[in-house]
């Protein structure tokens, strides 16, 4: 089953389907070092990884697996990063949620309003009951984006990545519909 990708507005941003043209700028956010510290790849040094990327978010799309939006500032155009929604499970109306940004757009809240956006149309589009995130314990600006859209921390798994080449933990984060509560977040989405 095909899961059509939204175009997702909020006060400051548009999150959109990939495009081609989105490959300078993904190979940029994912060659940076600095960026993918909490990450189990490593940074990308071959531009060619940000073509296959864009194809594997037509693929998950296409598949009805999930979501991978791009994240522009609407009042410039400029690229913020993505955020996805994957493993999307009908079945158990579950699903995970994902987000990456340049770093130049770290503290200014992008994170949480976009990932808030993505929630409110998986949760309104998709019948979900659960939204799962995880986040390398030591990403506590990423653990901060979870909790402030309402996801509760539920555990840690125990030395489950190798980040950088060394044993990391990471938090698991859930949000249950019957605990959302969309108008928390100071920047309400709206659908285009």
């Amino acid at each position: 089953m095909t899961l059509a990708t939204p175009v997702l507005h909020t006060a400051r941003l548009r999150l959109r389907p990939f495009t081609d043209a989105d490959a300078d700028p993904l190979f940029a956010l994912h060659s940076s070092a600095y960026v993918m510290r909490y990450w189990d790849s490593p940074p990308w040094t071959d531009r060619a990884r940000a073509e296959r990327f864009i194809a594997m978010c037509r693929t998950m799309a296409d598949e009805g697996t999930g979501v991978r939006l791009a994240i522009d500032r609407a009042s410039d155009g400029a690229f913020v990063g993505w955020c996805v929604l994957a493993e999307w499970n009908p079945d158990y109306r579950s699903a995970s949620l994902g987000y990456c940004l340049a770093e130049a757009m770290w503290g200014d809240g992008y994170a949480t309003e976009a990932a808030h956006a993505l929630v409110r149309w998986a949760f309104d589009t998709l019948d979900l009951n659960r939204i799962q995130s995880e986040t390398d314990t030591r990403n506590v600006a990423s653990a901060r984006v979870l909790e402030k859209i309402g996801f509760v921390r539920e555990g840690t798994l125990r030395e489950d990545c190798v980040v950088n080449g060394e044993v990391s933990d990471s938090w698991v984060f859930g949000l249950i519909r019957r605990e959302w509560r969309p108008s928390a977040v100071p920047f309400p989405a709206r659908e285009a």
